[in-house]
């Protein structure tokens, strides 16, 4: 038999219960269609960003960063590769710190790019620094 995972729709937030067998099948939300792992980051306000991590009991890996910043800026191309490589094994998340800037400093990022996993909506991991793709996935996992 097998397990259900619960995977947060990035973009309605509903919560979708998934076979973990069928994670690689390129599954949709049952609420709005759209795919639950769209294998590119995805970005998130303080608004939805609780409830999507709340609701994603895959690892949750945030990119926390800024446009003016130069090692995020470099980053991007990275995770974006690692998005496509870890889809529906990772979800990955991109919050821009310069439009929630009262978000970043209640969640404590003190640096940017700062990475962050969560784990069932409990952070488990952090970095700071830009990571190269291989880097990335080897983080994640």
């Amino acid at each position: 038999m097998s397990e259900i995972t619960q995977a947060a729709c990035p973009a309605c937030l509903t919560a979708n219960r998934v076979s973990s067998a069928r994670l690689g099948e390129e599954p949709k939300c049952g609420h709005c269609g759209a795919p639950l792992f769209p294998g590119a980051p995805i970005d998130l306000g303080d608004a939805e960003f609780e409830k999507f991590v709340n609701r994603t009991r895959l690892p949750v890996l945030v990119d926390f960063w800024a446009p003016w910043c130069g090692p995020c800026r470099a980053m991007a191309p990275h995770f974006e590769r690692a998005a496509a490589q870890l889809k529906g094994k990772v979800q990955l998340v991109k919050v821009n710190t310069e439009q929630s800037p009262a978000f970043a400093m209640r969640l404590s990022i003190r640096a940017i790019p700062t990475l962050v996993l969560y784990h069932d909506g409990t952070e488990i991991k952090r970095a700071s620094g830009a990571l190269d793709t291989g880097e990335l996935v080897k983080w994640a996992a």
